[in-house]
């Protein structure tokens, strides 16, 4: 809410039927706000009726309400059937509360002269019965049966302002006054009320010398600050700043999007292979015929294992929600980054094995050493089977790709051809591109480019992101230690679907 003000006066009956003015016009307030005529144009009941703007202390419904030339005349009903209903019955009919108080968010307004403000357009949240009124206009004038004031119309503000200031005289408001006054001043303030920025708290004073100074801040800042040691979790940022997280951009290559991939149970699987065609020969009606041997072997892919844990206080668990969250989202981008990776240049032994280190792939020879030939990847291309190759993908990382799109062939036109719809990938030489940020850069001897059909490249997922909470093994360190542990395995079902583009060794 932008503000809570006391602008009313009202009248009730015995069953708590209650009429009021909740907002007068005109005339301003004790804050300097004049409200005007208008204001509440889009205001929609029923809206709740709270005791002095208490969220748990609701005390009926507010049914209508419409602008007057005096200001907002409200209509509702206190549920008196319920005690405390009955209770803020009585306290009116005593004259112990004795105005309504509007509980709003100004959406148009302008600074006056002197101080204050003018209210052209308020969005209405609720509006409360209350003890002191902001406006020396919000009084109660009467309860029908139980007067309030001498009269039922709008009361002389003279005259109210003089009663008020007998009534103040009387009892001592002075607490009361001031408690109000603090909690307007903090509802004016950005953040909904939050300390005033231009005193910063410890936490904040200490949070902005650990970014300026690192682990150099001060004992006493480092105690504002600690939630635990350093390596175990570091230090929390103050509460309004913790809610966002600000994370580094990680990339990996969607290798994922372009193989084979398929699900398994078991530890590694194992594919049959058929070598040699055969020997068969034309032959005459009584000549003899050759045999033939067929070669046959078998390509295994196991399951390789990525595991690890992280240590997260427990304090740091309870006062940021958000980090076991950002902890798992941390641990899914590195194990997809980790597992791009080996996807490409995996060596095979802990790592899946990756296409750009399988040695029975051939290549075609760049001719030279830094700069790329445009007829070497036309080579590369064709020197692949027609069934393979009119299946096939352009691998490369982004930096090879840029170099690539500068190259022309003979008669002028640039190899690399845009994508002129939506979805579509970019070609070159006809087929799609897919950049790879773990292809490795032009270079002397370096493999930059692979042309494949990526279907011969198989994935298995055995397990796939396991994340286990363990609050039990570090508690008495006030730690929680999560792990997490992903099985995959991956390699090149056959070579003859893969060929790569090797640079000249300078």
């Amino acid at each position: 809410m932008d503000r809570l003000e006391i602008k009313a006066q009202f009248a009730v009956t015995e069953d708590g039927t209650i009429e009021g003015l909740a907002s007068v016009f005109g005339t301003p307030d004790r804050g300097g706000d004049v409200v005007h005529r208008g204001a509440f144009a889009g205001a929609s009941f029923p809206i709740p009726m709270l005791a002095s703007h208490d969220q748990k202390d609701v005390i009926g419904v507010w049914n209508s309400g419409e602008e007057t030339p005096e200001g907002l005349r409200v209509k509702g009903q206190i549920t008196v059937s319920v005690q405390r209903g009955r209770e803020i019955l009585d306290l009116i009919r005593a004259k112990a509360m004795g105005g309504l108080s509007i509980g709003y968010m100004a959406t148009s307004k302008t600074p006056r002269r002197g101080g204050g403000r003018d209210l052209h357009k308020i969005d209405l949240f609720e509006i409360s019965v209350v003890a002191i009124p902001m406006h020396p206009g919000a009084r109660i004038t009467s309860a029908k049966e139980h007067p309030m004031t001498e009269k039922t119309e709008t009361p002389d503000i003279a005259a109210l302002e003089a009663k008020m200031a007998d009534l103040e005289k009387k009892a001592d408001t002075t607490a009361l006054v001031a408690r109000l006054d603090k909690l307007e001043a903090k509802a004016n303030r950005p953040q909904g009320g939050a300390d005033d920025p231009k005193e910063p708290t410890a936490e904040r004073k200490a949070f902005a010398a650990y970014l300026r100074l690192g682990d150099a801040i001060t004992a006493e800042e480092q105690k504002a600050l600690n939630q635990s040691s350093d390596p175990q979790g570091g230090y929390l940022a103050p509460a309004e700043l913790s809610s966002e997280v600000i994370r580094d951009l990680v990339e990996f290559s969607p290798i994922r999007a372009v193989a084979d991939v398929r699900g398994t149970t078991a530890p590694s699987t194992i594919y049959p292979t058929r070598g040699d065609s055969t020997n068969a020969r034309w032959v005459g009606e009584t000549q003899a015929r050759t045999a033939s041997t067929i070669t046959f072997g078998q390509k295994e892919i196991a399951v390789k294992e990525l595991a690890t844990y992280v240590d997260i206080s427990n304090r740091l668990l309870a006062d940021a929600p958000q980090a076991e969250t950002e902890v798992r989202s941390a641990l899914a981008e590195d194990f997809g980054k980790k597992e791009a990776t080996a996807f490409v240049s995996g060596e095979g032994v802990l790592e899946p094995e990756g296409f750009m280190v399988n040695a029975d792939i051939a290549y075609t020879a760049n001719g030279h050493a830094a700069n790329l030939s445009a007829d070497a990847l036309i080579n590369l291309m064709y020197a692949m089977p027609a069934t393979y190759r009119n299946a096939g993908a352009w691998a490369m990382n982004g930096t090879t790709l840029a170099t690539v799109r500068k190259l022309k062939d003979g008669d002028g036109r640039f190899l690399w051809q845009p994508s002129y719809q939506a979805g579509q990938p970019e070609m070159i030489l006809g087929r799609p591109v897919v950049e790879m940020v773990d292809m490795p850069d032009i270079a002397a001897d370096a493999f930059p480019i692979v042309y494949a059909d990526f279907k011969a490249y198989r994935i298995l997922d055995r397990v796939g992101l396991d994340v286990l909470v363990d609050p039990y093994t570090q508690r008495t360190n006030g730690m929680t230690r999560i792990h997490a542990t992903r099985r995959v395995g991956g390699g090149v079902l056959q070579a003859a679907r893969f060929r790569k583009l090797k640079m000249a060794t300078s």
